[in-house]
């Protein structure tokens, strides 16, 4: 019987690489199922979901609003920033005054940190002077004048300093102050509603043993990672791993999904997203 073939979207990040090692090689069974991986930015991955293109796919927790008519949460493959998330950068330290004033580089405006950053500021993004470029050229924008601030994330979290700037405010530290401690929600996987219920929770399990293989795995899951670590060594990609790769991705559990009720429900109260959708998970 030939396999059922499943598109998978993730970004070339090393967490998303490490996440799905054992697809990628074959080092798990799938259940009748193959996954061709899809490897694209975040917010293009945010934009095809939308459209409804990929049978599973990350999503931003942010565009998730955008797009519940097509996708189911999977339980699996989040990322949640504990006590760390996306930064304002700048080469000098602004306030949350200034940086109202200022041009800021946005890495998608589907983004979860985006959206975290118009709760931080109280602000919609028509009161707000933004360029939106590659979230690997966010560092290039301010460093160059193009913006006065810079919102990163993925891996510039933890190689800022090699640019000389300065950290404005960790989105991640604000969520977690202003929330009872929870985690900040960045991003998820999804999968499509026309696939079947049983298929559903039965692929759901495949790519939950896909991150368990890694975690378990460790050592060869980050070796694999490595090939798409950006000006990353072995240790800095290890790092960057264990922040968005661990308890919570195989699960989000109750503080989890409060978390995204929190994060979606006050975007929603501020006219920020259109709907609050029903977070609906994969069982």
């Amino acid at each position: 019987m030939t396999d059922r073939v499943l598109t998978l979207g993730h970004s070339p990040d090393p967490d998303d690489a490490f996440m799905f090692y054992a697809l990628a090689k074959d080092l798990i069974p799938t259940q009748g199922f193959r996954f061709t991986h899809i490897l694209q930015d975040i917010q293009t991955l945010n934009e095809r979901a939308t459209r409804g293109e990929l049978d599973i796919t990350a999503v931003s927790i942010h565009a998730y609003a955008h797009v519940c008519n097509h996708y189911a949460l999977l339980p699996s493959g989040a990322s949640m920033g504990d006590g760390y998330g996306p930064m304002l950068v700048a080469k000098r330290k602004y306030t949350r005054e200034q940086v109202v004033t200022c041009r800021i580089a946005v890495p998608g405006t589907m983004t979860s940190a985006f959206l975290a950053l118009q709760l931080w500021m109280g602000k919609s993004a028509p009161e707000l002077d933004l360029v939106v470029v590659p979230f690997d050229q966010i560092f290039r924008a301010v460093n160059e004048g193009k913006a006065d601030v810079g919102l990163i994330i993925h891996e510039g979290q933890l190689t800022y300093r090699r640019e000389g700037l300065e950290v404005c405010e960790d989105l991640g530290v604000w969520w977690g102050r202003e929330n009872d401690g929870l985690p900040l929600p960045l991003g998820g996987n999804v999968i499509h509603k026309r696939i079947a219920a049983p298929d559903r929770s039965m692929i759901s399990g495949v790519l939950s043993a896909s991150i368990q293989y890694s975690l378990d795995h460790r050592p060869e899951a980050v070796q694999h990672a490595l090939q798409y670590a950006r000006d990353m060594g072995a240790d800095l990609a290890d790092k960057f791993v264990g922040m968005y790769v661990n308890h919570w991705t195989l699960d989000y559990g109750d503080a989890g999904r409060e978390s995204i009720r929190r994060f979606l429900g006050q975007a929603h109260k501020r006219g920020l997203i259109p709907r609050l959708p029903e977070l609906e998970f994969v069982r």
